[in-house]
Formats: C-alpha cells, structure tokens, sequence
C-alpha cells in the first residue's frame, strides 16, 4: 500500500513553469522540421499532482505534445527520434538526469543522485488527431495507434464532472484517484491511465444515466 498526497500548488508551479521554459526551448530546437503546440494534460491540468511520501520518486507532470505535419513529410519514427533528441538536449541544461523512451511517452527524470531520490519527472506523449506515436520496443519500431477507448472524450468528462456547483462529483474524483494510486501495484501503469480509470468510472456512476 502506498501512500500518496497531493502536492501544493506552491511547490510544483515553478517546476511546472521551468517545463514550460524548456518546452519552448524544444520548440525552437525543431522548428526547422516542423512546429508542435502542447498541453499540460490530466491530473497535471487539473491540479491533481500527487507523490506517495512511502518511495522517492517524487512526482510528475503529462504533456501532450501535437506535432503539425499536415503533409505527412515525416514518419512516426521521424517525429519521435527528433522530439527525443531535442528533449534529451535541452533537458539536460535544465539538470534532468536522464531520458527515457517508453511505449506511449518520453519521459525526463529529475534525480538526485547523491540522495539516491527522483525529485519529479515529465512524459511527453506525441499525439495527432485521437492518436499517439507508439514505441513497440520488441519490434523496435514506431507507429501512429488510436488512444485506448477509456481516453475518448476524457476531458470533456472532467469538465462536465468539474462544473458540478456542488463539488459532489470532483470531491468523489479526487478521493477515487488517490485511492485508485495508493492500490496500484503495477509499475507499467503510470499518472496517465489511473486518470483515465478515475474519471470513466465517476462520470459512469453518476452521468451515464442523465446524459
């Protein structure tokens, strides 16, 4: 059992605006490719930031990155070789130790190794379109795939349970989320699908029926 907490708002907003700071600097790293917009996404957007005070991870934040290439000129492989490559370098200068390239996102990781502890992170998935650029890392290739069913319409869904003027709804969101990451035992499920399970599953319970 873990043991998580949401974190202030005083203390991740400045980590959150040096993302911000470095993403810009990934803009301009590509722009002689292509240019992307991006979007903090999830429990980063909603100000759910949690970290279980049992481990020394930290905590972390989920962007969406939306790369414009319209014309198709760059492959999925492409795309997401030159998204690392920029994000490995600048993230450096930033002081993220280490990037990594996972199936669904590229993640950078803020750790301090003297403590042995991983202070926060960020993954950055590349999407288009209800789509994001999958690493199939047994085939050791990339492709564009449909985001899983529960990702469909998902914000909209937090909106809608959001506007409750009572607060019933994203009270029970919030306590269904950090109960949902306190009984998580698999480490292959990150921020990002917990969100998805929590948000599905409190607009079932109360909306599906008063659509």
């Amino acid at each position: 059992m873990h043991d998580f907490e949401y974190v202030p708002r005083s203390e991740y907003l400045p980590l959150k605006k040096q993302i911000m700071e470095l993403i810009y600097e990934v803009q301009d790293e590509v722009e002689e490719f292509f240019t992307f917009r991006f979007d903090f996404i999830g429990s980063t957007k909603r100000k759910m930031i949690t970290r279980d005070r049992k481990s020394n991870k930290g905590f972390d934040f989920d962007v969406n990155i939306e790369v414009n290439d319209d014309d198709e000129e760059y492959t999925a492989e492409d795309i997401r070789k030159i998204m690392k490559n920029a994000i490995t370098k600048v993230s450096r200068r930033y002081g993220f130790t280490k990037c990594e390239d996972s199936t669904r996102v590229i993640t950078i990781i803020m750790a301090n190794r003297r403590l042995s502890t991983r202070e926060h992170s960020c993954d950055f998935a590349i999407v288009y379109n209800r789509q994001y650029i999958r690493f199939n890392k047994k085939q050791h290739n990339y492709t564009w795939e449909y985001q899983p069913k529960g990702y469909k319409d998902l914000e909209d869904k937090a909106e809608t349970l959001k506007r409750d003027k009572d607060k019933k709804y994203w009270n029970e969101v919030l306590s269904v989320y950090l109960d949902k990451k306190n009984r998580n035992d698999d480490p292959d499920k990150h921020s990002r699908s917990i969100y998805a399970e929590t948000i599905n599953e409190v607009y079932t319970r109360y909306l599906n029926d008063h659509k």
